[in-house]
């Protein structure tokens, strides 16, 4: 026997929301997500009319989903908002010049400005040339640390005001874990924030308008809307740090659906004691980036990347830092250790 609608009781459901339990039909699910979205702007007060927002675009399930609830909410709401995508090319064949045509197809649909920033031109290195160097371990955290800075820059680029991300609550939660099996009480206290003031020159500020929606929701969205996305993974993402968090988070998931807000209901409440010493933010003396070091992790990265020894960037090197700065050749114990590190 078909179930009908739980909330207009009049159509055939066509699906059970995992984050509720509730059978809707197409309509009501539409209604209940896009509104639920739009619960999350006021209330956090994500944006102030007139300001311009850059939408992350990679052309995934989460910023497409993102791009068009965001277009669809200014205007119903009228929110009063100028909204741009800006994507980053990170030079992977295969993976991301494909997701690139899905992203510049969604410019056209929605009829938003688009800015493409790449690796390439930022800093002469593609994802495909590093993982040469590197392999195919740690490779995420050139990528990550490298796509932060970039997605900064293409928005100083186009002048906006804040940056919005379709990080949704399975990313959020993954988070909270990762930082607990790592122990890093500087990022566990901040990966919650739904949104991020401005840290400094060069640092726009960011917030995530789908912290609490599920991921399979999103995925439910964008099946039922038709939306024009692109759902191949990265290429060199399977042995990624997160894999491990996601796999043990959608266990958690099968036997408690409401797992993923229990685990960022932690994170937002978590408290560190007084008296532990934590990171003072400062800027880099090399880009002026925000970092706790002398030199940000990009520039360490690339420091590394074009020295020869990617593993300079992997792991804690601080006291290498003014030798860095100076341009002082690194002596044969410090490289023989560098190239002990286990990637």
């Amino acid at each position: 026997m078909p179930v009908l609608c739980s909330s207009c009781s009049e159509k055939r459901a066509v699906l059970k929301r995992p984050k509720t339990g509730h059978s809707l039909c197409k309509e009501c699910f539409f209604g209940a997500f896009e509104e639920e979205v739009h619960q999350t702007i006021v209330a956090a007060k994500l944006f102030k009319p007139g300001e311009t927002v850059g939408v992350a675009a990679s052309g995934g399930k989460d910023s497409t989903v993102l791009a068009h609830v965001m277009k669809l909410l200014n205007e119903r709401h009228g929110y009063g908002l100028r909204l741009m995508l800006i994507s980053v090319d990170e030079g992977i064949t295969g993976y991301r010049d494909d997701s690139l045509e899905t992203v510049k197809r969604n410019q056209q649909q929605y009829e938003l400005p688009l800015k493409i920033v790449s690796y390439e031109e930022l800093y002469g290195w593609t994802m495909d040339a590093i993982v040469r160097q590197v392999g195919l371990k740690n490779n995420c955290t050139f990528c990550g640390v490298f796509r932060r800075q970039a997605l900064d820059r293409g928005a100083i680029m186009l002048k906006v005001d804040k940056i919005c991300t379709g990080h949704n609550a399975d990313d959020v939660a993954e988070t909270v874990l990762m930082n607990v099996l790592r122990g890093d009480i500087a990022r566990l206290r901040r990966c919650t924030a739904i949104s991020t003031a401005s840290e400094g020159d060069g640092v726009v500020p960011r917030c995530k308008p789908l912290k609490y929606a599920y991921e399979k929701e999103i995925v439910l969205y964008a099946y039922f809307k038709k939306l024009d996305y692109f759902s191949t993974e990265c290429i060199y993402s399977p042995n990624a740090y997160r894999g491990h968090a996601r796999t043990f988070l959608k266990d958690l998931e099968s036997i408690r659906p409401s797992s993923i807000m229990d685990v960022i209901h932690s994170g937002e409440n978590l408290s560190v004691r007084e008296g532990v010493k934590m990171p003072v933010q400062g800027t880099c003396s090399r880009c002026g980036y925000i970092s706790s070091q002398a030199l940000c992790k990009s520039c360490v990265l690339l420091e590394g990347l074009n020295r020869g020894l990617p593993k300079l960037g992997i792991g804690k090197h601080h006291r290498l830092h003014e030798k860095i700065l100076s341009q002082q050749p690194l002596t044969e114990s410090e490289q023989r250790k560098l190239k002990s590190v286990d990637f």
